[in-house]
């Protein structure tokens, strides 16, 4: 079983999380100034690299908090957790 450091409560089983998608998106300020193009890409595309990526997970059976995590997507490896707005 992978444990995931929650940055608020510790470690925790993987079972406790749900993945949220790629951390370090920004939201357009004003979704309706944005092109229908534009908009597309911002819901729908996602860089999915091999290796190291920056995620964002939720402790939905915990503390209930997001976080963003370095996880390697072949080893499923997680390097590091941080809280929302901190440097990875």
């Amino acid at each position: 079983m992978l444990l995931i450091a929650c940055p608020w409560c510790g470690p925790r089983p993987e079972m406790e999380f749900r993945h949220a998608g790629e951390a370090h998106l920004a939201r357009p300020a004003d979704p309706a100034a944005v092109s229908d193009a534009a908009w597309a890409a911002y819901l729908y595309e996602r860089s999915n690299p091999r290796g190291e990526h920056a995620e964002r997970w939720r402790h939905l059976h915990g503390c209930g908090r997001f976080f963003n995590a370095r996880r390697h997507t072949l080893t499923d490896r997680i390097s590091a957790t941080y809280k929302p707005g901190e440097a990875p």
